[in-house]
Formats: C-alpha cells, structure tokens, sequence
C-alpha cells in the first residue's frame, strides 16, 4: 500500500511538472502572437505619416498560423512560421490589395520588411524584426 502511495505521488508530481513546461512554452509563444503590432519605426527611422489614422499594424493568428495586417492603405496577409524558442520567423509572401494612398512609401518598406526578417526580439511592450545580425528593420509597439 505504501508504494502504491508513492507511485502514485510521482504520478502527479510529474503532470504537475509536465504541465507547468507546457505553459513555459506556450507563454513564450504568445509573447508575439495573437497581439497587434504596430509599426513605430522602419529602418531604424520613425515613421512619418501623412495619414496617422492608417497606422500599419500586423497580428499573427497561430491557429491558421496566418498574419493580417493593414500597411497604411492596403490590407495585407499572408502564412507565416516561427520558433519561438529561438526566436526564428519567416513572413511568406501573401495577398495585399492595391490601392494607392499617400503613405505608400511606408507600406512598401513595412511589406519589405516583414518579408525580409528571419528573426525577432522583445522588449517589453516593443518587437523589432530583424534580419540575421544587422540592423533592425523594423520596430512595433503593442496596439491597445
């Protein structure tokens, strides 16, 4: 009876372990996604918007591991992949509408961007996308 009582101890001790790994991991993974990102800064530059109400943004939907977005003008999407372990992410190209507005040139650079990082990094309310080593491309902040 004894060791039954210790099997089954182990027993939960080791869900209980098993499950606070797993949160370990998902929290990491949520730490960029199923959030809206916007763009503050691009090329190392902040934005300047003739338009501050077309702010671009993205979000990343882990479900259907798809990204949505809006570049100033155009809405934008597409698949994406991550390993948030190592903090690796790839944007695949996807759809964008195409209409013309003022602020094109920034939507052109935050496209060129997301489709340019390999990889990503977090500092509080701050994500920088970035491409191996260099510079970042672009940093967003976490939209209310």
């Amino acid at each position: 009876m004894k060791n039954l009582h210790h099997y089954i101890i182990i027993f939960v001790l080791s869900i209980f372990l098993f499950s606070c790994n797993s949160a370990k991991k998902q929290s990491s993974t949520n730490d960029i996604t199923e959030k809206t990102w916007k763009l503050t800064e691009i090329n190392g530059k902040p934005i300047q918007l003739k338009n501050p109400k077309n702010n671009p943004y993205f979000k990343l939907n882990t479900k259907e591991m798809r990204y949505e977005g809006h570049g100033g003008c155009n809405g934008v999407g597409g698949s994406f992949e991550i390993k948030p372990d190592i903090m690796r992410i790839k944007f695949n190209q996807g759809m964008s509408t195409m209409m013309a507005c003022e602020d094109l040139e920034t939507e052109q650079l935050f496209t060129k961007a997301l489709l340019a990082a390999d990889n990503y990094s977090v500092n509080g309310n701050t994500l920088t996308l970035n491409r191996a080593r260099m510079a970042p491309l672009a940093k967003f902040v976490l939209s209310n």
